[in-house]
């Protein structure tokens, strides 16, 4: 009989099942290598059709993604990486360039309510590109947890020229880059050891 991961919580305590629970979160890691097997149009759709169902504020659904896969993208996209993170990027099946669309308010949804004066209103707010900032990195979230239930491991980083990438591929859209995944099979050795989490006592205080 196979013992049950320490955090694993009596039945009927979470929706999901304990296997479903160990690929989206306890046995999912941050691959720090991957083989070459292609992640296909047809996942790359099922996580987007999957995470975009996440709430952000005001449905404002900030998060666009630039998919690099061919070797002249993916020599674009390395050059403007950390150094600790261009072997690894160059190596992945399909790099994500994550951004915040500062100009998400010409795209809210027409059920938005007053979605018109919504849209003038957040036009001359000037934490908008902040909001679109704060709601992306939510969705990023999201697309991680997206890309675990498709079978893959996410390796999220932050290690890289912001400036340099925006002007590589968003020249124009007035988008911000917030995090490089990449996204594939797990390769030879893709792990660092795992450092431990706060318990609960430690992070949730009741009032």
């Amino acid at each position: 009989m196979t013992a049950l991961h320490p955090d694993v919580l009596p039945a009927g305590a979470l929706a999901l099942d304990a296997t479903t629970q160990d690929l989206l979160f306890r046995e999912a890691r941050t691959a720090n290598t991957f083989t070459a097997d292609p992640v296909s149009d047809e996942q790359l759709r099922a996580i987007y059709d999957l995470v975009k169902y996440g709430p952000t504020a005001m449905n404002s659904q900030p998060m666009r993604l630039v998919a690099v896969r061919t070797p002249e993208g993916r020599e674009r996209l390395v050059r403007h990486m950390a150094e600790g993170n261009r072997a690894k990027t160059a190596a992945a099946p399909l790099s994500l360039i994550v951004t915040a669309d500062t100009g998400f308010h010409e795209h809210l949804p027409t059920v938005f309510p007053h979605a018109e004066g919504a849209r003038d209103a957040m036009e001359a707010n000037p934490g908008r590109a902040a909001m679109a900032r704060f709601n992306a990195a939510i969705q990023l979230g999201y697309l991680i947890v997206g890309i675990r239930a498709a079978g893959l491991a996410a390796g999220p980083m932050a290690g890289f020229d912001a400036e340099g990438l925006r002007e590589e591929f968003l020249d124009g859209t007035g988008q911000e880059v917030i995090a490089v995944v990449n996204v594939g099979k797990p390769g030879p050795d893709a792990w660092f050891p795992r450092n431990p989490r706060h318990a609960f006592d430690r992070v949730v205080t009741e009032v």
